[in-house]
C-alpha cells in the first residue's frame, strides 16, 4: 500500500483518491498497485456498489510518473504495473463515477473511458499524447476513444498532443457536467449516492450490455504487448532521455 492512494468508504460508495498533489497525482507503480486492489476488493465486496475515483490538488493526474517508464525503457524494471489497473478498469461491472478537477494526462484520460459518469471542472484539461514519449495508446483508447470522438480528434490527441479543454470534453461525450473546482467532487458523490440506490443488478446489467467487454479486453492486451515493445525501442530512450535532461527529444535520425 502506499500513502499515496487513499481510500474512503462512504456508505455503499468506495472512494479511491490520487493524493500525490506535489507531483500532480503522477501515477508510480505503488500507486497502481493500490489502486488496482481497491477497484478489485470493490468487485467482490456486496457492501460496495459505486466506485468514484477523485484527486487531490489541482490535478486529476499527470499520467504515469515518467520515472517508471524510464526505468523500463533502460531495462532496470518492467514498469507496467499501470496494465493491472486498466485490465481491472475493463473487467469492472459496477459503476465507475469520476470527479475530474483538472489536468488529465495519459491515463487519466483514458481511464475516463471506463467511468460511466465524469464531472470535470472549469478549468480542467485532458490529453494524451503517448506519440510524443514514441509510445502507443492504452486502456482499450485506441478502440474507445475514435469511437467516442471520431477517428481524426483522437488521432490528433494521441499524434500530436491535442489538448481537450472542458467545454470541449462536455461537447464531445468525454464529460456529463463541466463545474467549478469546488463543485465537482460533491457533484460526483451525489451522483454516486444516487446510483447506489438504484437496482445494482439492472445497473450491472445495463453496464454489461452497453460495453463488449471482451473486445476492450483483447484490445487492451494486444496494445499492452505493443506498449511493452515501444518502451524497449531507440525512439523511447530518446523520449525519456531528453525528458531528463530537459531538452525536446529529435526522433528524426531514429529508425522506427
Amino acid at each position: 500500500m502506499t500513502e499515496h492512494i487513499k481510500i474512503r468508504q462512504d456508505g455503499t460508495v468506495l472512494e479511491i483518491t490520487f493524493a500525490r498533489s506535489e507531483k500532480k497525482n503522477a501515477l508510480t507503480n505503488a500507486m497502481y498497485r493500490a489502486a488496482t486492489e481497491a477497484l478489485n476488493a470493490a468487485q467482490n465486496n456486496q457492501a460496495i456498489r459505486v466506485v468514484l475515483f477523485a484527486a487531490e490538488g489541482d490535478a486529476f493526474t499527470a499520467g504515469n510518473d515518467l520515472a517508471d517508464f524510464a526505468s523500463a525503457a533502460t531495462g532496470k524494471d518492467d514498469g507496467l504495473a499501470a496494465h493491472g489497473f486498466i485490465e481491472a478498469l475493463g473487467r469492472a461491472d459496477k459503476p465507475i463515477v469520476a470527479a475530474v478537477t483538472g489536468l488529465a494526462v495519459g491515463v487519466g484520460t483514458t481511464m475516463l473511458l471506463h467511468c460511466d459518469l465524469v464531472f470535470i471542472s472549469e478549468g480542467a484539461k485532458l490529453s494524451t499524447p503517448f506519440v510524443n514519449l514514441a509510445l502507443v495508446p492504452e486502456a482499450a483508447s485506441s478502440l474507445l476513444l475514435p469511437a467516442r470522438i471520431g477517428h481524426v480528434r483522437a488521432f490528433a490527441m494521441f499524434a500530436l498532443g491535442e489538448v481537450v479543454s472542458a467545454a470541449d470534453a462536455l461537447s464531445l461525450g468525454l464529460a456529463n457536467k463541466v463545474l467549478p473546482r469546488d463543485q465537482v467532487l460533491p457533484s460526483a458523490r451525489e451522483a454516486a449516492r444516487t446510483l447506489a440506490t438504484r437496482p445494482l443488478g439492472a445497473i450491472v446489467a445495463t453496464k454489461r450490455l452497453m460495453r463488449d467487454k471482451q473486445r476492450i479486453l483483447g484490445r487492451m492486451a494486444e496494445e499492452g504487448a505493443v506498449f511493452a515493445e515501444r518502451l524497449q525501442t531507440n525512439e523511447a530512450r530518446e523520449a525519456f532521455n531528453a525528458f531528463a535532461e530537459r531538452r525536446q527529444p529529435d526522433f528524426t535520425k531514429l529508425a522506427s
